[in-house]
């Protein structure tokens, strides 16, 4: 026996039921179909903590959230806790399945949980639309439906296989900052053909900052117009309730750190981070000049100066980065100019690599970390390819290793990471980036020092980070603390010696004077004239010579 109602639930219209329409209800189905907003605000149904089930009665700036989603293909959302803003989304996303045919929309969030409950979200306002404006139902499931109109949602945890090999129309990813680095990447590598093979398909991220990772770099770009992201930020303060009083309160429930995070939408670093909070958030990133060799370049190299390379290796086997950065070091601040990173990189390879980038900048002094696999890239660097600035440690007792000019028949090419040498390298680079004397520009580096924490007596990242940029910058500035580093970086000796020697000169010279002997003002023969005025004188005894 045939049902207007979908397996017997009367709030949802069967597939190819009828509805017969009046005036009126033609007349509001047009101003919906044409007005996201109006359709939500006067449609769409929600479930309030303290009310229950009311009306979608939207902020102002959930209204430009939706006509900003509405008018453009890419939309990035940093947005405070509890601020309504999963809700604005799934309302604009219930609007286009109702009035566009054929539209493939997934919704994906850090948590498949995550993701359902954003669905059921839209399933609970459709169940409450009037029929006239419901579309039959074909397929209603917890993490998928389907209307007549062939319009389709999908919900899923974010991964590189969410919806690898489908079409959409619309992605909307939700808390997209808790999404891990890797996974983050591995998505948009599987799913940017499917963004870019339409001409209309949209991207909506939506998040609450969660340190300085993926999210992080997607909003300073879209910020700065490095991409074709349009931002929406909206302050804890636009949200109706919420005063000094509530801030307050909440500050005292939580910390002043988590209300800055999730409230303020800060973009903190981790807890105990090397570099103090306030300078990573001051540290800007900027996109590369060019990539040559994966190598990241944002300056090329410069004739006449002098740059340095300190090296860190991998096995290769996509666990940790080998990476090396490239620092000028003709004069303070020091910059870094380049930087390597790569998890497939054979050793066999590497030393190549190094040895190209190393020689186009100026013959680099290189410095690697052999305390693994690094003593194999060092030798085929230094005995193969016969690459000369290569730099050479010596162990002096108690001193522990010290740069050398290889001189010494105890040297060694590279250096180990010892205990000693990681404690003076983190020592240093926190006085260097904190003081503005190292310039660093890059992202992957950035994200990787605010993730730089204090465990067990010692820094390392964090779990689930990687930190081998920053021990690069770590050697570096071990490097930077050597007397032989100093020596290097003298560019002009021979112009410093000729100013040391003249100041000398000058302090060793008598300098004339004038003997006040208790009488009368004297004159002082000097010149031609006062010689003349002298012998014409009567009155020779007040003049004389010194």
């Amino acid at each position: 026996m045939p049902t207007n109602t979908y397996l017997g639930n009367p709030n949802l219209k069967a597939k190819g039921v009828q509805v017969e329409y009046t005036k009126d209800s033609v007349n509001e189905f047009l101003k919906c179909s044409k007005d996201p907003v109006y359709f939500a605000k006067n449609y769409v149904k929600i479930i309030n903590v303290d009310r229950g089930l009311i009306p979608f009665e939207m902020y102002d700036f959930q209204e430009e959230m939706v006509n900003t989603f509405n008018n453009n293909r890419f939309s990035i959302c940093k947005l405070p806790r509890q601020s309504g803003k999963s809700t604005t989304v799934t309302a604009y996303i219930l609007w286009l399945i109702l009035f566009h045919d054929s539209q493939n929309i997934a919704i994906l969030a850090n948590k498949g949980s995550l993701a359902r409950d954003l669905l059921g979200k839209i399933q609970l306002a459709y169940e409450y639309l009037p029929k006239w404006l419901q579309q039959g139902i074909v397929v209603w499931n917890k993490g998928n439906i389907e209307l007549e109109n062939s319009s389709k949602v999908v919900s899923a945890a974010t991964s590189s296989s969410a919806i690898r090999g489908g079409s959409f129309n619309l992605i909307f990813l939700d808390e997209f900052a808790f999404v891990g680095n890797n996974m983050a990447e591995e998505f948009f590598s599987s799913v940017y053909p499917t963004i870019s093979s339409g001409q209309s398909s949209k991207v909506i991220i939506v998040s609450t900052p969660n340190g300085m990772n993926h999210f992080y770099k997607m909003w300073t770009d879209a910020e700065e117009k490095n991409s074709k992201y349009v931002p929406i930020e909206v302050h804890w303060d636009q949200v109706p309730g919420r005063d000094e009083q509530w801030k307050l309160e909440t500050i005292a429930n939580t910390s002043d750190e988590q209300f800055r995070q999730e409230f303020e939408c800060e973009f903190l670093g981790s807890a105990g981070t090397l570099i103090h909070p306030t300078k990573l958030k001051n540290l800007a990133h900027v996109k590369p000049r060019k990539v040559w060799e994966e190598v990241d370049v944002y300056e090329d190299a410069i004739e006449g100066h002098t740059y340095a390379m300190s090296v860190d290796v991998s096995r290769g086997v996509g666990l940790d980065y080998s990476a090396f950065v490239v620092v000028d070091i003709t004069q303070m601040p020091y910059k870094l100019v380049a930087k390597f990173r790569s998890k497939d990189m054979s050793p066999l390879v590497y030393p190549t690599i190094i040895y190209n980038v190393g020689m186009h900048y100026n013959q680099a002094f290189v410095l690697v970390e052999v305390n693994d696999i690094g003593q194999q890239v060092a030798d085929i660097l230094h005995q193969d390819l016969e690459y000369e600035n290569m730099l050479s440690t010596t162990l002096k007792g108690r001193a522990g290793q010290q740069i050398s000019g290889g001189f010494s028949g105890s040297t060694s090419m590279g250096i180990r990471t010892t205990k000693q040498v990681k404690r003076i390298g983190c020592s240093n680079l926190k006085d260097l980036v904190e003081q503005d004397k190292f310039i660093i520009q890059d992202y992957d580096l950035i994200v990787e020092l605010s993730t730089f924490i204090s465990r067990n007596g010692s820094y390392e990242a964090e779990e689930g980070s990687h930190d081998d940029l920053v021990m690069c910058c770590v050697l570096f500035s071990w490097l930077a603390k050597q007397t032989y580093f100093r020596d290097i970086t003298d560019t002009d000796i021979r112009q410093r010696i000729y100013d040391d020697k003249l100041r000398m000169l000058e302090e060793q010279a008598l300098p004339f004077a004038i003997v006040d002997d208790g009488q009368p003002e004297q004159g002082i023969v000097h010149n031609q004239a006062d010689i003349e005025e002298f012998i014409n004188s009567k009155n020779k005894d007040n003049w004389y010579r010194i």
